[in-house]
């Protein structure tokens, strides 16, 4: 797809940024359904109107994945192209071709070009996603009687994992008074590494504290602005999974870091191109910090603080993990943590609070009354 400059004429409460951001994935759906059989087109309207962004882009890659398996994979169509393929060749799928496509190809698959061979192999949770795709997909059709039969009941089931708390990954209380020790003093990176923490310091220091006060989704990070800031106010917005609008209290520390990032480490922009011009996090060509560069940023300190390799350092979302597990570890309950990360159910934010028992345990197991 050619990159295309798009002109934002904005009247709503979004940011410019974020509706250049959601119209860049419009355009990549509406490039994906122009690849697709036309008579999926309930199929598109209903995505359009009825889920995030985010999940219509990844259901249309999958059922785009899942035409050309039909075409490259096996003989249940003659078409040439994904566009070509008919109804009577989505009729003659079963779900038994369906169970194969998703337990046995999408489990493990090549990718091959003239120069490498790719082992591509997926989790049950993708796999768990791209069985969630067509089923939609193929109930709509049902629906709107494009195909004769509901095949959907005859999916395989997939069973995923159940979270353990103990597997949780997070940073402990010191690993984290390390960690911003190590932004403030740039103790442990060596010289090459120096001359860029010289220039970024204030700024890799305000994500961080947003990071593990709030536990933001880096999504939400990148997404912030100047004008995201109310300091008279003491807070600032943010937009969460399905366009949610949220205002977050800021507390004394966030206030000074990032007052302190915007007076001493943000450079100065004379551009006019709306995307970076309000963006709170710069890269060092002046440029919005990208969701990778965060990323990026987040294991290379994480790395240094727990004496692994970077490959080995802590993603954005472990980094969130910490804050939850802090903040019960703090006292808070777990529907207050719930509220504050946006979790849509509280089995989630139980996970963070079973590392609170094994607080308990210690206390109770070194308080005894009786001598043994």
């Amino acid at each position: 797809m050619s990159k295309r400059k798009f002109a934002i004429h904005n009247k709503s409460d979004k940011p410019d940024n974020i509706v250049y951001k959601e119209q860049e994935i419009i355009e990549q759906c509406i490039m994906i359904e122009s690849q697709l059989p036309s008579f999926m087109i309930d199929y598109f309207l209903y995505l359009k109107n009825a889920v995030a962004l985010s999940s219509r882009l990844a259901y249309l890659e999958d059922v785009l994945f899942f035409c050309k398996y039909l075409i490259n994979e096996t003989n249940l169509t003659k078409a040439g192209t994904t566009s070509d393929i008919t109804i009577e060749d989505f009729n003659s799928i079963t779900s038994r071709d369906i169970n194969n496509f998703i337990g046995n190809y999408c489990a493990r698959y090549i990718l091959k070009n003239e120069n490498s061979i790719k082992v591509m192999e997926n989790n049950q949770r993708t796999l768990s996603r791209k069985k969630s795709s067509l089923s939609v997909l193929f109930k709509y059709l049902y629906r709107d009687e494009v195909i004769t039969k509901n095949i959907t009941d005859g999916f395989n089931p997939i069973k995923l994992p159940k979270p353990q708390p103990d597997a949780i990954k997070r940073l402990d209380i010191d690993e984290v008074v390390s960690l911003l020790d190590l932004i403030d003093s740039g103790e442990l990176l060596n010289e090459k590494e120096k001359v860029y923490w010289e220039k970024t310091k204030y700024r890799d220091r305000a994500i961080f504290v947003l990071f593990l006060t709030y536990g933001l989704r880096v999504s939400e990070l990148h997404q912030l602005n100047l004008s995201s800031f109310n300091f008279h106010r003491g807070e600032f917005k943010i937009y969460r999974k399905r366009g949610k609008e949220v205002l977050m209290p800021l507390n004394k520390t966030c206030e000074k870091v990032i007052k302190e990032y915007i007076e001493h480490g943000r450079p100065n922009i004379d551009s006019d191109d709306f995307v970076d011009k309000d963006a709170l996090f710069l890269s060092l060509q002046k440029k919005r910090m990208t969701i990778r560069a965060i990323r990026n940023l987040s294991k290379k300190y994480t790395s240094l603080v727990m004496g692994l390799d970077k490959d080995n350092g802590y993603s954005p979302h472990k980094l969130r993990a910490t804050a939850a597990t802090s903040l019960i570890q703090q006292g808070f309950s777990i529907y207050d943590v719930q509220n504050l990360l946006d979790h849509d159910n509280v089995t989630t934010t139980q996970l963070y609070a079973a590392h609170k028992k094994d607080v308990k345990r210690e206390i109770v197991k070194n308080f005894e009354w009786l001598d043994k």
